[in-house]
């Protein structure tokens, strides 16, 4: 009945059998190669690290895509490997050597994440490879056996990644932003159709419509594993976010579009001309984000784009100068909404490898995609070496804490002192909170483990049993302990190095008393620095860095509407300043999304808050293309008007600023305002002027309602947000 009911548990959390199918590969690795260099060829220390190799390859490290490309990480990863063992070893002979080592590289290892995160799956098997060179006894000439014990490890494990019961090639980022764009096409289409003719069937429209929001839900960041999800610094990572976040605003647009349906047909609609080709180009986005799939042709597009332009503005249907405003606001919107389309292409086309292609109509969005892949590393670098950085504070904490952890290992002459650095790395995390959650297993599964091994020890106290049962001990580790849990998991990891140290250096029960005292010494450290060093982790500083992003994207929203009349230049600067404080923004994001969040703060939509930046540049500079600055210059009395507008809408960015950094309640969200009724209110204090200065007033109308439209989701986000654990180290 237990171990019925043992099973079930571990089928529920292991559906697809993925962590067993690794468990399994990283015990065979494991066993052939120490029984091989233990029994086969007399060298511990070769098992040594053919042994610890693969635990560190194998477990420590969190790879993404499917098992060719793991495989390819793995290879490739090689000449790191042998430069952390030769520094480890060769800084071995002393402590403090050892530790400054450790500090330097610590930090490195940690840091580098910052221009590409998913490299923080290997820098906990990096800093392993490290730790265990660093450690007594000080024997340079066994560089060449440590070295050949990892490189076995490490191309074996790979070897059989490829070839052993390899995982499912995963849904990559890539499809997913496919299948959304397909059905943002699918919804354009009919929008179209509707405005068109408004007695299409509405049950479909809807149904395209729930299934288009639906996809482009799944397309947030905290909804993708961290290691598959687009946050590299690199050019095709950042068009991936764009190009998200241009399709979230595009259904966006296309649903205020679809909801402005006229009640009878209008021949010769220019919006619904605009809406085919803008559903054609995402479509096309879409399949070009495969390997093989074509380059999207923008020509169609852009054509459409400018005869609507061309016919824009007209006048109505009774005759007269009298312009049609209804007209024009749902010209004006599938403009907008065009813009999107676009951004989606240029991205796409940036996102499968092009370089320059498209992005003179966005350069400061797409700046980056004139730059080589080093450029842009160094820029991340650069950006994040600032006291508010997230990604700062981590790698300094764990750097610290790692090399305190060795100091007082060597100082304490501990036998194993590599389990203090260990214990260390398994339990600090990126907040105090996170480190907390993290102690107790750590602490009841060694004690567990320690009880269990004691026993053991007491009782086999023949070499061949512990050979016989590393299997079942390496199986049990890595598979059944990370399936039951932490505990389990700690526990589990014990009694597998009695089990392997009980055959390379037999040390009876004193080894078990060594574990759980390198084990707390390790968990102490950790937890002091987690606590004193920036305890508050990345969210404290991803609300501080999204509350300056948020009130800087309010400045260029103002500065905006008083270039349109006349009162300012364009603000380049107030853009480039969004800019910047995108890119903390980001890691900051990113870095969040594997802490244990604090449910004391409200929640935030972070992905809609994030998508405001991309919203609001390209979008102000459309929208000074078309309304060239001072384009609403000399009438004061309407002027006023949409100063005042555009206040509102600049504090309601900072009301959502501060409720963002310090959690206190915002203001009411500004209601996007129906355009026909704004601009009769507006027009009249105009006088008589000519038809093309309503065109202006209703795209900067429309503008400024989208913006508040963007505001509003941000405060009602979705709080389906799912939650994530911290990743296992």
């Amino acid at each position: 009945m237990l171990g019925s009911s043992l099973l079930g548990r571990l089928r529920h959390r292991d559906p697809n059998g993925a962590v067993l199918r690794r468990a399994v590969r990283l015990t065979l690795v494991a066993s052939v190669l120490f029984y091989a260099c233990r029994y086969g060829v007399g060298s511990p220390v070769l098992a040594t690290y053919a042994l610890f190799g693969t635990i560190a390859a194998g477990s420590f490290a969190q790879l993404p895509g499917p098992a060719p490309q793991r495989a390819r990480i793995l290879v490739t990863s090689l000449p790191v490997v042998w430069a952390l063992i030769a520094a480890g070893t060769l800084l071995a002979w002393s402590t403090w050597a050892a530790a400054g080592g450790m500090l330097v590289i610590g930090f490195v290892v940690a840091f580098a994440g910052v221009g590409n995160p998913r490299l923080v799956g290997l820098a906990s098997a990096f800093q392993l490879f490290y730790i265990l060179a660093s450690f007594p006894p000080y024997q340079p000439d066994s560089l060449p056996q440590r070295l050949g014990g990892v490189t076995l490890a490490v191309v074996l494990l790979a070897a059989a990644e490829v070839v052993l019961w390899p995982d499912p090639v995963p849904v990559s980022y890539r499809q997913l932003l496919a299948r959304a764009a397909d059905g943002v096409a699918a919804f354009l289409d009919a929008t179209a159709d509707a405005l068109g003719d408004p007695g299409a069937d509405q049950g479909a429209r809807d149904g395209r419509r729930a299934r288009a929001y639906d996809l482009v839900a799944v397309l947030g960041l905290a909804r993708n594993p961290r290691e598959s999800s687009p946050t590299a610094a690199g050019a095709q990572d950042r068009a991936l976010r764009i190009t998200a976040s241009a399709l979230r605003e595009a259904l966006a647009t296309a649903d205020r579009l679809a909801a402005d349906v006229p009640a009878t047909p209008i021949p010769d609609l220019a919006a619904a001309r605009l809406l085919r080709p803008c559903a054609d180009a995402t479509r096309a986005a879409g399949r070009s984000l495969s390997s093989d799939g074509p380059e999207v042709d923008l020509r169609d597009l852009d054509a459409a784009i400018g005869a609507t332009e061309a016919a824009y503005p007209v006048r109505s249907a009774g005759g007269g100068d009298r312009p049609d405003v209804p007209r024009m606001c749902r010209d004006a919107t599938a403009l907008a909404l065009a813009d999107q389309a676009r951004l989606v292409a240029v991205g796409s086309r940036i996102a499968a490898g092009a370089r320059g292609v498209g992005i003179d109509a966005y350069p400061r969005l797409f700046e980056y995609a004139r730059h080589g892949a080093w450029t842009l590393y160094w820029r991340q670098f650069r950006a994040h070496l600032a006291p508010r950085s997230a990604h700062l504070h981590s790698a300094l904490r764990l750097a610290v804490a790692l090399a305190i952890a060795r100091v007082a290992a060597g100082v304490l002459h501990l036998n194993h002192g590599f389990w203090v650095l260990l214990a260390t790395l398994t339990v600090l995390r990126t907040s105090a909170a996170d480190t907390r959650t993290a102690l107790r297993p750590a602490v009841l599964g060694t004690l567990a483990g320690v009880v269990a091994s004691g026993l053991l020890v007491l009782l086999v106290e023949q070499p061949v049993v512990y050979a016989v049962v590393l299997p079942v001990s390496l199986l049990l580790a890595f598979g059944v302990g990370r399936l039951l849990g932490p505990v389990w998991q700690q526990a589990l990891f014990t009694l597998l190095l009695t089990v392997v140290f009980s055959q390379l250096s037999p040390e009876g029960w004193r080894l078990a008393e060594a574990r759980l005292v390198d084990v707390g010494l390790g968990a102490v450290i950790g937890v002091l620095a987690g606590v004193a060093m920036w305890p508050r982790g990345a969210g404290h500083d991803l609300r501080h860095n999204a509350g300056r992003y948020l009130a800087a994207n309010g400045t260029a929203v103002e500065r905006t509407v008083a270039a349109v009349l006349g009162d300012a230049p364009p603000p380049e600067r107030d853009f480039d300043r969004v800019g910047e404080r995108m890119i903390l923004v980001d890691s900051s994001y990113c870095q969040y999304h594997s802490e244990r969040h604090d449910q004391r703060r409200g929640h935030v939509d972070w992905d809609a808050a994030l998508s405001a930046g991309h919203h609001v540049v390209p979008g102000a500079e459309s929208l000074l293309r078309r309304n060239p600055p001072g384009c609403l210059a000399g009438w004061p009395a309407a002027a006023a008007l949409l100063r005042d507008t555009a206040g509102h809408l600049r504090s309601a960015y900072d009301d959502l600023a501060g409720e963002v950094t310090h959690g206190r309640a915002a203001g009411p969200m500004p209601v996007p305002t129906d355009c026909v009724d704004e601009v009769n209110r507006l027009r009249p204090l105009l006088g008589d002027i000519d038809p093309v200065a309503v065109r202006h007033l209703v795209e900067v109308d429309r503008w400024l309602a989208g913006l508040a439209d963007s505001l509003t989701r941000i405060h009602d986000g979705d709080d389906r947000e799912p939650a994530r654990s911290g990743d296992d180290r």
